[in-house]
């Protein structure tokens, strides 16, 4: 399965649970690179198989409803859809 890294400032374990053809999935894509975070990120539609299964059960794990994008912050914490002030507090950006 490929999970891919964005170096950046370490706030913890970031991971994105995204598509590959998801607007709001780019906009936070975006966003995190702006505010230099390190996190890791996957697009979930161009997995295959087990892989792809493994993936949607991890983001139903955290969003019932599994949408996108799915935000896990440290294995605590989740945010779904984009909104920046929830990243930010979540990040603990001011």
């Amino acid at each position: 399965m490929e999970v891919k890294h964005i170096p950046g400032k370490d706030k913890g374990k970031v991971m994105l649970y995204a598509l590959s053809t998801c607007g709001w999935c780019q906009k936070t894509k975006r966003f995190l690179d702006k505010l230099g975070v390190e996190y890791y990120y996957m697009d979930v539609d161009i997995l295959e198989g087990k892989d792809k299964n493994f993936a949607l059960e991890k983001v139903r794990h955290w969003n019932q409803a599994c949408t996108f994008p799915t935000l896990v912050i440290n294995d605590e914490e989740c945010i779904v859809g984009y909104n920046e002030a929830k990243l930010k507090k979540a990040l603990n950006i001011t």
